[in-house]
C-alpha cells in the first residue's frame, strides 16, 4: 500500500502540468495556441539545461547557487570573444561552455578538497562569476549576432529553424534539450557516474568506506553541472541575443525549483531527470499561463514559491513514511 502511494506521488508533477495547461487553456487568452507553445519551449531551454546539471548535484545532497551567474558569465565572455576579440562564432560559443565548466570545477574543488559547505562555496562563486563577467565586459551589454546577419546560423542550429512552408520555425532547441536529457538519463541510470552520484547522496561516509574516491566524483559532478550551465548559456544567447552584465543571480532558483517540483529530494539520495524536466515545464507553463491571464511576472514568483513549498512538504511526508516502515 505504501509503495503504491509513493508511485502515485511520482505522478504528481505530470498531473500538475496537465492541470495547469487545461486551466490556462480555459481561463487564459489564446493560451492553447502555437505561439504560446513556442514561448513555453523558449523559456524552458536554458532553465532545462541548468536543471539537468543541478539534478546530479542535489542527488548528492549538495547545492549549486552559482548556476545563473555561471551561465551569464560564460555567455558574456563568449559574446566578448565574438564581438571584441574577433573570434569565430562557433569558437566563441565553445568558449562560453569552457568558462562555465571551469567555474563548475572550481566549485567542486572548494567543496570536495577544501571541504567548504556547498552553500557557502557556490554562493561565493555566484558573486565571483557575476563580478568577473562585469569586470571583463566593463559593464557593457554584449550581443551575439541577430537573425539576418552572416553569423546568425547558430540561432537556426540551437534555437529555431528558418521558416519554410513545411516546417514554420521548427524549435530546434527542443531537440537539443531532448538529446541532452537522454545522455544525462543514461549517465544517471546506467553508468558508474550515476551510481556513485546516488551513493554520495544516500550515505557519503559509507561510500567513502566502501572504497569510492568520493572527492574525485564530487569534483566531477560539480564540473558536470558547470558544463550544463555553459550549455544553458549557449541557448540563452540563441534565444535572447543580448547578455547583460551583473545579472543571472536568481535564475538558479528557477532551475532548483524545477528539480524540487520534479521530486528530487533536497537531502540527497533520490531523484529523477524525468521529474526534473516535467518540473521545468511546470514553471514555464505557469509563467506563460499567468501572462495569458494578464498577470505580471511577480505572480509567477509568488505561485512558484507555493509550488516549491508544497513539493518539499510532500518530500518530507514521503521520508517520514519511509522511516516509519523501516522502524516497523
Amino acid at each position: 500500500m505504501l509503495n503504491r502511494k509513493f508511485e502515485l506521488q511520482k505522478l504528481l508533477a505530470p498531473a500538475v502540468l496537465v492541470m495547469l495547461y487545461i486551466f490556462f487553456s480555459i481561463f487564459g487568452t489564446n493560451f492553447f495556441s502555437t505561439d504560446y507553445l513556442m514561448n513555453i519551449l523558449n523559456a524552458s531551454y536554458f532553465i532545462g539545461f541548468m536543471a539537468i546539471g543541478v539534478t546530479f548535484v542535489i542527488i548528492t545532497g549538495g547545492i549549486d547557487l552559482s548556476l545563473g551567474t555561471t551561465m551569464m558569465c560564460g555567455a558574456l565572455l563568449g559574446a566578448t570573444a565574438y564581438s571584441n576579440w574577433g573570434w569565430n562564432i562557433w569558437l566563441s560559443l565553445a568558449f562560453c561552455v569552457f568558462v562555465a565548466t571551469v567555474i563548475g570545477s572550481i566549485n567542486g574543488t572548494l567543496i570536495a578538497y577544501l571541504k567548504l559547505p556547498p552553500f557557502i562555496a557556490t554562493l561565493g562563486m555566484q558573486m565571483i562569476g557575476m563580478g568577473f563577467g562585469a569586470i571583463i565586459t566593463k559593464v557593457v551589454t554584449k550581443r551575439f549576432p541577430t537573425i539576418g546577419t552572416p553569423d546568425a546560423a547558430f540561432k537556426y542550429v540551437f534555437y529555431k529553424s528558418s521558416n519554410t512552408a513545411a516546417i514554420p520555425g521548427f524549435p530546434t532547441g527542443a531537440l537539443w534539450l531532448a538529446g541532452a536529457f537522454i545522455v544525462a538519463y543514461i549517465l544517471l541510470n546506467h553508468t558508474k557516474f550515476g551510481r556513485y552520484t546516488y551513493a554520495l547522496g544516500s550515505n557519503y561516509e559509507a561510500a567513502r568506506l566502501s572504497g569510492i574516491n568520493v572527492r574525485k566524483w564530487q569534483l566531477l559532478i560539480y564540473t558536470f553541472c558547470g558544463f550544463f550551465s555553459g550549455l544553458a548559456g549557449v541557448f540563452y544567447a540563441a534565444v535572447y541575443t543580448s547578455v547583460i552584465p551583473a545579472t543571472g543571480n536568481g535564475l538558479e532558483l528557477l532551475a532548483i525549483a524545477g528539480v524540487v517540483i520534479g521530486g528530487t529530494s533536497m537531502i540527497g539520495g533520490s531523484g529523477s531527470l524525468m521529474g526534473t524536466i516535467i518540473g521545468v515545464f511546470v514553471m514555464s507553463v505557469l509563467k506563460q499561463g499567468l501572462m495569458s491571464m494578464g498577470l505580471q511576472g511577480h505572480w509567477q514568483i509568488f505561485f512558484t514559491g507555493i509550488v516549491v513549498i508544497g513539493a518539499v512538504l510532500l518530500d518530507q511526508y514521503r521520508l517520514k513514511k519511509a522511516s516509519q516502515v523501516k522502524r516497523v
